[in-house]
């Protein structure tokens, strides 16, 4: 265990100064000359090593080297002063060679040393955790926040291309929608156009096959028209009204079936086709053809006339399908045929 050792015993040195008193007005016989022994940083420099240091308890005054060292300078002190008053020679003191006594007995010197350099180290340590910790806390606040940010610019990126994605999906079906009612349109013009030209290249064929009954004509009664001339209370078929003698021709090839007087009809002719229609051409001034008799397209049959119950002269036309007593309108029919009355 380290002590502190003795202090150096004060050298005596006889006083050079007979005549200077110490303390009094006038030297003193009984007191040798003596000098002032006045401690220095040499004399009393303390034994370095490692101490105990007592726990203050109460308010008392804690031991240590300093204290001691305090000490040592009073003690040295106080013996000077006696010495002067006592006239005795100084007498040296001595520092007993004692360990300085903690409070705790039970601790050895060392173990408080070493606590000290443990605390101060434990110290720094806990502050350079606690540094650490705030550090290590704050990086992962950071990396939570970065994360997040992350997160948050990651569905924002995601939402953009999920609505561009659907924006430009709904102009894609969009297009594709317009597109397909373009083709579709394009499609019906074509085949319209497509249905009409070959509607016109049949009608022209047969135009070939078919003619109209008569030339130099004026259209003035049509099929269902309404009027007291007629005896069912409309007209029941096409007038083509024309001067007396106009030729009647045969509109297609057939047979005729009828020539002769019809009563309000006058003189009728009635020609079949080949399909069983019947055209009745009647009111004619003469008539050129006889039953039984085979006929061409265009072929004279007679004569337009004032015959029968008329105001003027005309040709009645009338078509009847497959001989039926009701006919129908001659002017649709003959158009059909490629014609144009």
């Amino acid at each position: 265990m380290a002590s502190n050792r003795p202090a150096p015993q004060a050298p005596f040195v006889p006083s050079q100064r007979t005549t200077e008193t110490f303390g009094y007005d006038r030297h003193r016989t009984d007191e040798g000359p003596f000098e002032e022994w006045n401690p220095t940083a040499e004399s009393i420099r303390p034994v370095r090593g490692r101490h105990r240091v007592s726990k203050q308890r109460g308010g008392g005054l804690a031991r240590s080297s300093t204290v001691l060292g305090v000490g040592v300078i009073a003690a040295v002190g106080a013996g000077g002063m006696a010495s002067a008053n006592s006239g005795k020679p100084p007498v040296a003191i001595t520092i007993p060679d004692l360990p300085l006594i903690s409070d705790d007995d039970a601790a050895p010197a060392e173990d408080a040393g070493t606590a000290l350099s443990t605390m101060g180290a434990a110290t720094d340590e806990t502050t350079q955790d606690a540094t650490d910790a705030g550090e290590a806390l704050r990086s992962r606040i950071m990396a939570q926040a970065e994360q997040q940010q992350d997160q948050i610019e990651s569905k924002a990126a995601a939402a953009a291309v999920a609505a561009a994605e659907k924006e430009a999906a709904a102009a894609a079906a969009k297009a594709e929608k317009e597109a397909e009612a373009k083709a579709a349109a394009a499609k019906a013009k074509a085949e319209e156009e497509a249905r009409k030209k070959a509607e016109a290249e049949r009608l022209a064929e047969l135009a070939k096959q078919y003619t109209l009954p008569t030339s130099s004509y004026t259209i003035t009664s049509t099929f269902g028209q309404a009027g007291a001339y007629w005896s069912s209370g409309y007209h029941t078929g096409l007038d083509f009204a024309a001067p007396t003698g106009t030729l009647v021709k045969a509109v297609h090839s057939g047979t005729i079936t009828f020539a002769g007087w019809d009563g309000s009809y006058g003189y009728k002719t009635e020609l079949t086709l080949d399909d069983g229609t019947e055209i009745w051409f009647a009111h004619q001034s003469s008539i050129s053809v006889s039953v039984g008799q085979k006929v061409n397209t265009g072929d004279v049959i007679g004569r337009v006339g004032a015959t029968g119950n008329v105001t003027g002269a005309h040709l009645h036309l009338e078509v009847h399908p497959d001989g039926s007593t009701n006919g129908i309108d001659p002017l649709a029919w003959l158009r059909g045929k490629g014609l144009t009355p």
